[in-house]
Order: C-alpha cells, then sequence, then structure tokens
C-alpha cells in the first residue's frame, strides 16, 4: 500500500494498516497504541463490537483474528496488519450466497434466537464468535465443554443456561438433524 505524502505529513504518528474485515479488503490509520477495538469502531464504525471492561475480563469486544478469538480491547490495531478480523457482520451470509440461509444468519444466530439465548444482547457477539471458533475446532462437544469455551465472556441478563443451549442445539442440528432447531 502506498502512504501519500500528504497523509504522512497530516498524521506524523499514525500508521498505514491494510487488514481484511468481514471478507473485504479496508485500509485505515491507527496510531501505534490504539487498540483494535478503537479501529473498529471508531475509525471503521463496527459498532458490533462493543466496549465493555477494557481489561479483557468480560469478553465483549471478542473478535476473531485470523479465525482465533481475541480481546479486541486488549489487542494493539497494528497486530491486524495483513490479517484477517471477523466480527459477527462476518459471520452472516447475504441471502442467495452458496449455503446461506434465506434470512442470511449463520446457524449459532438461528440457534440464538431459537433458544432465547439473547437477552439485553450485548454480550451476544462475542458469545457469538467465541462459540463459532470453539466449535471450528471441537464440532462435537459435550455440554460441560461448551461452559468452559465460554467461560472467558460474561453475560449478566440469561445465567447462561439458554446460551449453551443455543450452542448445543446447533451442535445437535448438523446436517441429517435440522429439526433440532425447530423444538427449544
Amino acid at each position: 500500500m502506498s502512504v501519500s505524502p500528504a497523509a504522512s505529513r497530516e498524521y506524523p504518528e499514525r500508521a498505514a494498516l491494510r487488514f481484511v474485515l468481514n471478507g473485504r479488503p479496508v485500509d485505515v490509520w491507527a496510531a501505534p497504541q490504539e487498540t483494535l477495538l478503537a479501529v473498529l469502531r471508531d475509525t471503521l464504525g463496527a459498532t458490533e463490537v462493543k466496549y465493555g471492561c477494557g481489561e479483557g475480563v468480560c469478553g465483549t469486544c471478542t473478535v476473531l483474528l485470523d479465525g482465533a478469538p481475541i480481546n479486541a480491547c486488549l489487542t494493539l490495531g497494528v497486530h491486524a496488519q495483513g490479517r484477517t478480523v471477523t466480527t459477527v457482520r462476518g459471520l452472516a451470509s447475504p441471502a442467495g450466497a452458496t449455503g446461506a440461509a434465506a434470512d442470511g444468519m449463520h446457524p449459532l444466530q438461528r440457534a440464538f434466537v431459537a433458544h432465547e439465548a439473547a437477552q439485553c444482547g450485548f454480550c451476544t457477539p462475542g458469545m457469538l464468535l467465541t462459540a463459532y471458533a470453539f466449535l471450528e475446532k471441537h464440532p462435537h462437544p459435550t455440554r460441560a465443554e461448551i461452559r468452559a469455551a465460554l467461560g472467558g465472556n460474561l453475560c449478566r441478563c440469561t445465567g447462561y443456561a439458554r446460551i449453551v443451549d443455543a450452542v448445543e442445539a446447533c451442535v445437535r442440528a448438523r446436517p441429517g438433524r435440522e429439526d433440532v432447531l425447530r423444538d427449544p
């Protein structure tokens, strides 16, 4: 990526970043100390990434960096250089895309709706991304493994049972078991 001389003079303390966000390349300027959370929310307008504790404790700001869940509040934006960042919007597929449901929602998102796993919804993006990354590596987990995997994501509303129910239903609804989501 070439940086214009005018831009270099205007933002001498900022660096040009290029990464893929939800399948699309983005070019942004970021200060070396700026968190990925700030780059995503403040610079790119990705308000689906939430600010929670700012200390990496609550999991609210979880995004996927090259497929691995990370706390965006603790990760510097420059760490995204040349990498792939996925927010909860990246889980959804546009209607009509190969394998996408008519509503464009990922099966986990549909399971959260079917099982009423989101109340205020503040923790939901982080929960979904953490669950997604976990299921990619553990396609047939036990209920206890699901609970442990979500341990870094806090929710003050649901008591976790419905969230775990939703993830478990998504696991059971793998091909040949589509009926599971219809009966929360």
